[in-house]
């Protein structure tokens, strides 16, 4: 069972409106809407009465920002484009969680944040290329579907869009970045809960895992490098396009779409040292020696320096991984399997020793979760591939060889172990002491967003029109109280 939160004051429908926004902020490639919102899609909302409100009206001002109408509607189909529920959400919430981003924004300018306009006008080629594909690769439909006249203006819109949601994001983070939590808070808090009903956690595990990677040959190796090499006398001597050299051969599925292309930044790392160190050592139009990192080989294109970013793409190709080295791995890790089970080696001992998982092997093979980055993982809310392979395994298992890949290794063979599990249970202030104190400074956070938004509203130029002014909002958008 997950947490239980009907009791806890801080989770409510105004953090999951918020949530479901921030869905809409990873990228402008989610702007996308296929088809158009029908009213009657969204109901119990005061602005579903009667027709005053037109479909391109100003629904509100705050400070220095406007809000359409079809702002609200545009945030619903945002939302389910991206794959979220707006369960019992109204629009009256959502057009709540954009005057408070608008406040945000406003804000931000009000106390000189400045953004980086390089860093955000070099993600708008990857998110038009994103978008583009929405559309079948049409610009002409693209832009008749935003209403833009010319793919500048486009741009411009994705480039407002990008500096809003930054001044936004940083003016909260200015809001939090002084508030803490001390032990004698965590345990009031924890007290209050008492008085209300204390949570329950759900079941946690702790899993390890050995990994084998199958050793890649010379000759394979070698093979590499003189495809890339080929390439690029190619390139260099024959007048080939390196981008079409990209479409057919690279090994990189993340930018083949973009021809290979990435946009690097001396000041904010990207990519990994090797692959930054050669890009940044070229002149504009010169390509690169082949070279290798944890992906494989690569070659580089440095087609324009701007300052600190540096637009380049590239060329990766894996070494082919023979059957033979596929079969070594194989055996290695059924070796290592027999090994723990007969107890002639313990798990922890034998991911410290042959494991190949430079994250996890000197941990024993412990997973760290992403989000807690401790070694629990809630059964719920567990990865549903990891999930899949220690589901039916008992605490001590050890699962059969299962054989796995991802970008840095295609193919690689790994064990799994729960290594322990904490079954369901009430909230416990010394066993749950981390959990506790992040759910009471995420409260503390809730508070100081409130309050400063409290405040900020009633000093800011704030006006509500139409419908709209019925809703019943969270915060003092009217200022009537």
């Amino acid at each position: 069972m997950p947490l239980r939160i009907n009791s806890l004051r801080f989770i409510n429908k105004s953090l999951l409106v918020a949530l479901l926004s921030l869905i809409t902020s990873i990228g402008f490639s989610q702007e996308i809407i296929e088809d158009e919102v029908k009213k009657e899609e969204v109901t119990k909302d005061k602005p579903q009465k009667g027709n005053r409100i037109k479909a391109d009206g100003v629904a509100a001002v705050v400070g220095d920002y406007i809000v359409l109408v079809s702002d609200v509607d545009r945030r619903i189909a945002q939302i389910k484009a991206a794959g979220g529920d707006l369960g019992d959400i109204t629009r009256c919430e959502l057009f709540g969680s954009i005057l408070e981003e608008k406040l945000y924004a406003h804000q931000a300018i009000q106390d000189s944040i400045v953004v980086n306009e390089l860093q955000i006008r070099s993600q708008i080629d990857q998110q038009i290329q994103g978008i583009l594909g929405e559309f079948g690769g049409s610009m002409d439909r693209l832009l008749a579907f935003y209403k833009k006249e010319s793919e500048d203006a486009l741009r411009e819109e994705i480039y407002e869009i990008n500096k809003n949601q930054s001044l936004a994001g940083q003016m909260r983070e200015k809001v939090l970045a002084e508030v803490e939590i001390t032990p004698e808070e965590v345990r009031q808090f924890y007290n209050d809960l008492k008085e209300e009903g204390l949570p329950t956690f759900g079941t946690e595990l702790q899993i390890a895992n050995i990994v084998v990677i199958p050793e890649i040959s010379e000759t394979s190796k070698q093979a590499a490098i003189d495809k890339l090499k080929g390439f690029k006398k190619d390139i260099e001597e024959n007048g080939a396009s390196f981008t079409t050299k990209v479409l057919f051969y690279t090994d990189d599925t993340a930018s083949k779409s973009f021809g290979g292309k990435y946009t690097l930044n001396r000041k904010r790392p990207r990519m990994v040292k090797e692959f930054r160190d050669v890009a940044f050592s070229l002149e504009e139009g010169q390509i690169s020696e082949p070279f290798k990192t944890d992906f494989g080989y690569h070659i580089i294109l440095l087609e324009k320096i701007r300052g600190q970013e540096y637009d380049v793409r590239h060329i990766l190709i894996r070494p082919e991984i023979t059957p033979d080295a596929i079969d070594k791995a194989r055996k290695r890790i059924e070796d290592v399997r027999t090994r723990i089970v007969d107890g002639s080696i313990s798990f922890s001992e034998a991911a410290r020793e042959f494991s190949d998982e430079k994250e996890t092997k000197f941990e024993g093979g412990k997973l760290t979760n992403p989000t807690t980055q401790d070694f629990n993982f809630e059964l719920t809310k567990i990865d549903p591939e990891i999930y899949g392979q220690v589901q039916e395994l008992k605490d001590g298992e050890i699962s059969q060889v299962i054989q796995d890949g991802d970008r840095e290794n295609p193919i690689k063979f790994k064990i799994v172990t729960v290594t322990n599990r904490t079954d369901e249970h009430e909230a416990d202030f010394a066993k749950d002491y981390l959990k506790i104190k992040r759910l009471a400074l995420q409260n503390k956070h809730f508070d100081a967003l409130g309050k400063w938004q409290k405040e900020t509203i009633m000093s800011t130029y704030i006006k509500i029109n139409g419908d709209y002014r019925d809703c019943d909002f969270n915060g003092n958008w009217l200022k009537n109280q």
